[in-house]
């Protein structure tokens, strides 16, 4: 009895799954024209979306955001990669940055829709906590240069705790409270999950589903092989630790985001 109790809760559960992804498209396609509508005022076409990921790393945009990527590049979405490092805490810098473009290739993103930044005060370093300050006017310089309506990068925790990625989020947090972001542009960080969740893979959608996010982004399972095989191109960082997170992650099937408020315009810390 036992047995057939746990069979049907399983069957239910995978049930429950299919059912989410089968209605995913047009739940997608409504969150984002709710999101874009609040910040323009007026609606706004999901084809109208022009979104900036911003990163750490190369791997970064295939290992934490590669189902917002290929969702919204298949809605007809005009999607930017800015990159705030050549990855070069190895010494591995020019590698990582062809095979950066080679990730985003397979992405679906084009090299004129991709920049990565060489700063000395931008090290690729887990324990460096870049300047706010200097974060800021570098994505703020890529605001204003292709005016951009939706930005998308990590939250508080970063995902994985890598300081580099926390400093993006502190940084897109300052430009949004003291109200430098356009009120039209939206600003969403990436949810981060506990252990648990982060490696049950696509057994955490209905968790990501139920619980509160003003963005969830998932993909098929031809949608997750584009994303390994994104991977698979940063054939400098394939440890055996890494092909256990291209197996696992639910980072790899699910993104859920949460909005980032903006401030009052023009407001100053002195």
């Amino acid at each position: 009895m036992s047995v057939f109790l746990i069979a049907c809760i399983v069957l239910s559960y995978l049930f429950w799954i299919k059912c989410i992804y089968r209605h995913h498209p047009k739940t997608l396609k409504k969150s984002l024209k709710h999101l874009m509508t609040v910040g323009a005022g007026s609606e706004t076409a999901v084809s109208d979306v022009r979104a900036l990921i911003v990163t750490a790393h190369p791997d970064d945009e295939c290992m934490f955001f590669a189902p917002t990527i290929i969702r919204l590049l298949q809605l007809k979405a005009s999607v930017h990669l800015l990159c705030l490092s050549e990855g070069n805490y190895y010494n591995q810098g020019a590698q990582r940055k062809q095979e950066l473009c080679d990730s985003c290739a397979v992405l679906g993103i084009p090299a004129s829709q991709i920049t990565i930044v060489q700063h000395k005060d931008l090290p690729d370093d887990p324990k460096a906590k870049w300047s706010i300050a200097l974060v800021s006017s570098v994505i703020m310089k890529h605001l204003r240069t292709h005016s951009f309506n939706m930005v998308l990068t990590f939250d508080g925790k970063g995902v994985s705790g890598h300081a580099n990625h926390i400093s993006i989020y502190n940084a897109v947090s300052h430009l949004a409270f003291t109200g430098q972001v356009p009120q039209d542009c939206c600003l969403l960080s990436l949810v981060t999950v506990d252990l648990f969740r982060k490696y049950i893979f696509f057994l955490d959608l209905p968790l990501s589903w139920l619980l509160t996010s003003s963005l969830c982004c998932t993909i098929s399972c031809q949608g997750y092989m584009q994303a390994k095989a994104a991977m698979l191109c940063h054939r400098s960082q394939l440890l055996w630790f890494r092909y256990l997170y291209v197996t696992f992650s639910r980072y790899m099937f699910t993104n859920t985001f949460r909005i980032i408020p903006h401030g009052p315009k023009d407001f100053k810390i002195y």
